[in-house]
């Protein structure tokens, strides 16, 4: 990612035509220049992480000068010169071919195997959905063929998916997909169907949002009795707030308090736990909790660290909250103010 920021500013903002232009550089002018529509349509040709990197870098740009254009458009039309015209032969002229090549029986397991990755830059569009979303979408399909449809996405997704699904049923889907080997063409037909309608309907849902998370932050900057209000909302929902108490309350906000509040939550807090929680911290929390405890502490803390080895994420995330917990009763007790933000400081 550090090729992003390798293009200069000049003290007005415009971008430096003297500074070389990386690819993704480059790719930014030319989608800046070709228009919305054209540039629409190469963006849809992207992987997710080819389009966050060349459109971060699209609006990072100010004031382009001409000899960066000129530069950009020369490299691509360069490109564009050296291509054979000839291009990838549809499905029917490989089936033609392969059976006069290899008889029809051989010629079809050499085209489902195609076709099976022909079904992936499709699938690929699919990370963009809510996992939620699409576990609805496929939850009335026959579990082998939602078994088929998770085998051709990335595991964390897939993961997703399946425990957004109705709890009865995941073992049996998790059991089909386990039992996959070769997957027939007419299976894979089916497959390119559902997610087609999948791709269709995509456009049609609803855009997600992290209410929770979005009112814990609001919450976490409201002047006055922040209290209060917290009381209120409790009064309606209280299994709401609850999630709101928990967004507020995020293992991140260590690193923006006091050393008096942490010294507190430092006492409170068994160093076992810490030696936990702190496993791929970010280093401003794991710095500010060592820079608080007392020396000798700190040394046995970070001896415990080393004699602990490779944890669980889950455990690790159990036992941030359970710390959390404990910062939270403190500052309910009033033993410490917490700090909720990072907010800014003058001299």
């Amino acid at each position: 990612m550090a090729e992003l920021n390798n293009y200069q500013d000049n003290d007005d903002g415009e971008f430096g035509a003297t500074a070389k232009l990386t690819p993704v550089e480059q790719a930014a002018i030319v989608l800046l220049s070709i228009g919305e529509e054209p540039a629409a349509a190469v963006l849809r040709c992207l992987s997710r992480e080819e389009l966050i990197e060349v459109t971060q870098v699209m609006s990072r740009m100010s004031g382009i000068k001409v000899e960066s254009v000129k530069t950009a458009m020369q490299t691509f039309f360069d490109d564009y010169r050296q291509q054979s015209g000839v291009h990838g032969a549809s499905r029917s002229y490989l089936k033609r071919s392969l059976d006069l090549a290899l008889g029809s029986d051989l010629a079809n397991t050499v085209l489902n195997n195609i076709y099976g990755d022909e079904l992936r830059p499709k699938m690929a569009r699919l990370q963009w959905a809510s996992p939620k979303w699409l576990a609805e979408y496929i939850s009335n399909e026959h579990v082998q063929m939602q078994a088929v449809f998770l085998a051709f996405l990335p595991p964390a997704l897939a993961g997703q998916i399946i425990d957004a699904l109705p709890q009865e049923g995941r073992d049996l889907v998790l059991l089909n997909l386990a039992r996959l080997d070769e997957i027939d063409r007419d299976l894979l037909q089916e497959l390119d169907d559902l997610v087609v309608r999948c791709l269709s309907s995509f456009d049609s849902q609803s855009t997600s949002v992290e209410g929770i998370r979005q009112t814990a932050e609001i919450l976490n900057r409201l002047p006055g009795n922040r209290a209060q209000m917290v009381e209120l909302l409790r009064a309606h929902d209280p299994e709401v707030v609850s999630k709101i108490e928990l967004s507020m309350y995020d293992f991140l906000i260590l690193a923006n308090q006091s050393e008096n509040a942490l010294s507190r939550i430092i006492e409170e807090v068994p160093l076992e736990q810490w030696a936990i929680a702190l496993k791929g911290a970010e280093v401003s929390i794991r710095d500010a909790i060592l820079k608080t405890m007392p020396k000798r502490q700190a040394q046995a803390f970070e001896d415990m660290m080393r004699r602990a080895g490779p944890m669980p994420m889950s455990r690790i995330e159990q036992t941030r909250q359970e710390i959390m917990n404990t910062v939270k009763a403190l500052a309910d007790n009033g033993e410490v103010e917490i700090q909720l933000f990072a907010e800014q400081v003058v001299e």
